[in-house]
């Protein structure tokens, strides 16, 4: 019975989302004005509306001027709620959604960024997804302008396309709940799911040899300023006195050749097992400090190293066709 009251429940929420703003993906930013901010009773709004006719009917059985004039008193004051949920969203603009891109089975974090053309302060305002609004982020605008984030479940990689967002108040006195809805059309992008345990980086290849500045290279790479923590053991004292100042011996180690990540190398695994191997050797080398070449069946890139290249390379291989 409870699933199936769910069930009707989630099949009239659907209906609604038919006849509500916007009902197609618009681009940003969205301003929300009268018509697309809808109001409706709270439960506490329904009960304060029946103890309210109660109060007047009361009053007026008994000829009760006082709690007739208290009772049209609370419903004036009802009616203005009504007004101030609404003025609470109408004159807000969404004026952006983005989200750092994540791997697929991680946590998209959205954040929407709002301001007001009025620079009036907004507080409470409460977004969420639709339509699963468990987890509401807090909105709030003390200067015309804020930023909200949102947590969002993906699942596979490639593009993800948002669902509405919701943006709603109960405020000033929690007896209405104001809404709008912001719909982009922008969809973001998710990351393949990394390899959780595979071989390690294949080996170097090439004639270039690589070397970075590390305290206990080999090569003596050269001479700079002293910092405050540096050694005493990588001080250049000869030096140091002809200069009359401290200088520090830079080293440098090498690391080998640029690495290459070859697509038609790993020919014995699955088609999206190799994307998370090639996804994982990314990673790896990122963190090494390795520069490498991602070969793919439709393009190569790099070699390089670095936030750009790794997102580049990575944005590659999410977008690679489904097998």
């Amino acid at each position: 019975m409870l699933s199936r009251g769910r069930t009707a429940l989630q099949r009239l929420h659907e209906l609604t989302l038919v006849w509500t703003r916007p009902r197609e993906p618009e681009a940003l930013p969205a301003r929300f004005d009268r018509r697309r901010v809808y109001v409706l009773p709270t439960r506490f709004g329904l009960f304060y509306l029946v103890l309210l006719l109660a109060m007047l009917l009361g009053a007026l059985n008994y000829n009760n001027n006082p709690a007739l004039l208290l009772g049209l008193l609370l419903a004036g004051a009802g009616l203005a709620s009504l007004v101030a949920a609404q003025l609470q969203l109408t004159g807000l603009a969404v004026v952006a959604i983005e989200a750092e891109p994540v791997p697929a089975g991680d946590e998209l974090l959205l954040r929407l960024h709002a301001q007001s053309a009025d620079r009036r302060r907004r507080r409470g305002l409460a977004v969420a997804l639709e339509p699963h609004p468990e987890r509401p982020a807090v909105l709030n605008l003390e200067h015309g302008h804020g930023e909200a984030g949102v947590a969002m479940a993906t699942h596979e990689r490639g593009w993800l396309d948002l669902p509405r967002l919701k943006v709603s108040t109960t405020r000033p006195l929690g007896l209405a709940r104001a809404w709008a809805y912001a719909w982009t059309q922008s969809p973001l992008l998710v990351y393949p799911r990394p390899e959780p345990d595979g071989p390690p980086l294949p080996s170097g290849s090439g004639d270039r040899v690589q070397a970075r500045l590390h305290p206990s290279g080999d090569d003596v790479h050269h001479l700079r300023s002293y910092r405050r923590g540096d050694s005493r053991r990588a001080i250049a004292w000869k030096p140091s006195a002809r200069r009359d100042t401290l200088l520090v011996r830079e080293y440098e180690q090498p690391l080998g050749a640029d690495i290459v990540l070859d697509w038609h190398g790993l020919d014995r695994l699955g088609y999206e097992a190799k994307i998370s191997r090639l996804a994982r050797w990314i990673d790896e080398a990122e963190r090494d400090g390795r520069r490498y070449r991602l070969a793919l069946p439709t393009q190569a890139i790099g070699p390089g190293h670095g936030a750009s290249h790794r997102h580049a390379c990575l944005r590659a291989l999410a977008l690679m066709p489904h097998g």
